[in-house]
């Protein structure tokens, strides 16, 4: 990753140094809730995140293996590996894509919505509490 000669320039002040911290803190503690908020029903965080991918998609078109490994920045084999765990907990099913045979899609199951509207709720009121800080990063760093 390189910066532009104009950003190099640029100096950071204490304040900004004191806000990029803040800011790293609030997602490390976002991401330390998710984490135990998927453990508490008996998932990873990955898992949950699949889920996540598969409702976020349904409304658009079924996901496939593929688009799940694209979205989670994992290899084709791993998400294979994950949807197998997600299928053996009866969270997702899998079937042969109609218009194509190669693809396999993805669905929750009613048990795997259940689950995820439950993470999901969770996870809305976590970002409800954490809103102020990141509101205060983005409008702060906006105006510089």
């Amino acid at each position: 990753m390189q910066l532009r000669k104009a950003e190099l320039r640029y100096h950071l002040t204490a304040h900004d140094y004191a806000q990029l911290a803040a800011w790293r803190l609030a997602l490390r503690t976002f991401l330390r809730f998710s984490e135990r908020a998927a453990a508490e029903v008996g998932l990873a965080a990955q898992q949950y995140q699949a889920l996540l991918v598969v409702r976020g998609w349904a409304e658009e078109r079924p996901v496939t293996i593929s688009d799940l490994a694209r979205e989670l920045y994992v290899k084709h084999n791993s998400a294979v590996g994950l949807v197998d765990r997600l299928v053996q907990q009866r969270l997702l099913t899998r079937a042969i894509s109609s218009a194509d045979r190669r693809k396999v899609e993805l669905t929750l199951t009613p048990h795997g919505r259940t689950i995820l509207a439950t993470l999901a709720a969770l996870h809305r009121r976590e970002l409800r509490r954490l809103g102020p800080v990141f509101k205060r990063f983005f409008a702060d760093i906006s105006r510089r």
